[in-house]
């Protein structure tokens, strides 16, 4: 097997001979970076592409190693994706598989978010040399990097400083950055060049300056660069406390400093997604908002579309839309991680879709309950609300919609005898059988002066569970059968007959 590398430290005859061999298939693996995308660069019979360190890698060189090949596998690695790779892991649209366990002897990176301080800073360089360590100093700032550098030098007379900025000559960057490994120099002043591919396991503290403008992803990475080895890390994201910090400033910041433990790189990325958003999934956009469908819709979308895909939609399925004026949620107070919020969701979506087991919502309510408490009122409410979401799936209805004061159900073909029933006990219902459908009017609790009100949310949720099992008793009676059935299936030497026929032989 042939390998070779493509980058900008290579000469031209280098790259040129590397470049030959792409174009006819001497040269198997080719390592490089981006320049692998530009358009001067062929290959033969391209199958793999493996990038690491994806975020590095925008939109529009994605697109471009789309129209290598139409049939070329992709595997991205990274540490922090962006949100847009993300969303299409969790939506189902790429497969996606996380690494957890670190590698041996590795110790979580002790975290530091706060106001420059130049004792600070000169307390931990010097701590860092004590142990005899080196420092990584970040200020991404070329115009005014060698004056930083200068003053580390000042705080820190004993420190060998040198600087690194991608300005410099290819062969003057390598050098620096070798004489770095080779401990020649103890503090290495630089921008955020460092940020990937370095592995200098003596490197043990970073100190990265003006920290509010940088990224999560980048904050992560920079922080990544310390730790490699067995020793204890020092990471510390200095701001100026001079100028106010902008809320998206602060929340980086916060989200840094609270997921500081091994393997948190996820944690972070599920945090950026939330604060970017996922942007538009086909085109160039990387960032953006879904606000303009909103967030349930969009996933549900989605999901539908990524179902249709692979074939998984199940024929006569349809989508329930169920729509009632209660507030059914988990509150930020009962549940304080917004992970583990769209966690709770997410189960409770899954129990109450058409396949679940009738008990599964009490598993989740279970669970809820042991991990955080007796839920509140809102929390049992969205229980309620999934109860009732099964029950009409199992039905097979596709509208459940509060219409001003009225309940609009639809598909409903009632036979006469239940079109009586509804009427004498729903005084004011409307059935439509051209489309259909019903409307029923909800019921107003009289609060005295000849006034009324709605009822309450949960006597809202009880009435119209309890108006579907009127008006399809034969499908409720069904969907209730199972768990019954079973029941009594499982009784020891149970005997149907003696069920439905309780008396004793004489």
């Amino acid at each position: 097997m042939t390998v070779a590398a493509l980058s900008r430290f290579q000469s031209d005859k280098e790259a040129k001979r590397v470049k030959a061999g792409l174009a006819d298939g001497t040269i198997d693996v080719v390592i490089g970076t981006h320049r692998i995308l530009s358009s001067e660069v062929m290959f033969k019979d391209l199958g793999l592409v493996i990038v690491d360190e994806e975020q590095r890698f925008g939109v529009e060189h994605k697109e471009q190693l789309k129209h290598l090949r139409t049939n070329v596998d992709v595997l991205t690695m990274s540490a922090t994706p962006i949100p847009r790779t993300l969303e299409m892991a969790v939506t189902g649209i790429r497969e996606m598989s996380t690494l957890a366990t670190p590698p041996e002897d590795r110790h979580p990176i002790l975290t530091f978010v706060g106001p420059y301080s130049e004792r600070q800073i000169a307390a931990a360089i010097r701590r860092e040399l004590l142990r005899e360590g080196q420092i990584f100093v970040v200020h991404n700032r070329v115009s005014s990097i060698n004056r930083i550098a200068a003053k580390i030098t000042e705080l820190v007379p004993e420190a060998r400083v040198a600087v690194a900025h991608g300005q410099l000559p290819e062969a003057q960057l390598e050098q620096v950055v070798v004489d770095f490994w080779e401990r020649k120099f103890d503090v290495l002043v630089s921008t955020t060049i460092i940020e990937t591919g370095l592995d200098i396991a003596n490197a043990n503290t970073i100190i990265i300056d003006r920290a509010d403008k940088f990224g999560l992803s980048q904050l992560h990475q920079l922080r990544g660069r310390v730790g490699r080895g067995r020793e204890r890390a020092y990471a510390y994201f200095l701001y100026d406390e001079n100028k106010p910090l902008t809320e998206i400033a602060h929340d980086r910041l916060s989200t840094i400093a609270a997921n500081n433990e091994l393997g948190a790189g996820m944690q972070v990325a599920l945090k950026d997604l939330e604060i970017r958003g996922a942007g538009n999934l086909l085109g160039g956009e990387q960032a953006g908002h879904i606000a303009g469908v909103g967030f349930d819709l969009y996933l549900r979308m989605i999901g539908e579309a990524v179902s249709t895909f692979r074939g998984d939609v199940a024929e006569g399925q349809t989508e329930l839309r169920l729509e009632l004026p209660v507030d059914a949620h988990v509150p930020d107070d009962y549940v304080d991680s917004e992970r583990l919020r769209l966690e709770a969701y997410q189960k409770l979506s899954t129990a109450s879709s058409p396949t679940a087991a009738r008990d599964q919502i009490d598993l989740v309510l279970e669970e809820l309950t042991d991990r955080y408490g007796e839920p509140p009122l809102p929390v049992r409410n969205l229980i309620a609300v999934s109860r009732l979401r099964w029950l009409a799936q199992q039905i097979g209805l596709s509208e459940v919609v509060a219409m001003g004061s009225n309940l609009r159900v639809a598909p409903a073909e009632l036979p006469d005898s239940i079109q009586v029933r509804l009427q004498r006990m729903y005084p004011g219902s409307r059935y439509f059988t051209q489309n259909g459908s019903l409307t029923v009017p909800m019921p107003r609790v009289s609060i005295g002066m000849g006034a009324d009100e709605p009822l309450e949310d949960s006597a809202l949720i009880e009435w119209t569970g309890t108006l579907l099992a009127t008006i399809f008793p034969v499908q409720a009676a069904a969907a209730a059968a199972p768990a019954a059935d079973k029941t009594s299936a499982d009784k020891p030497g149970a005997d149907p007959t003696l069920e439905t026929n309780p008396r004793r032989p004489s």
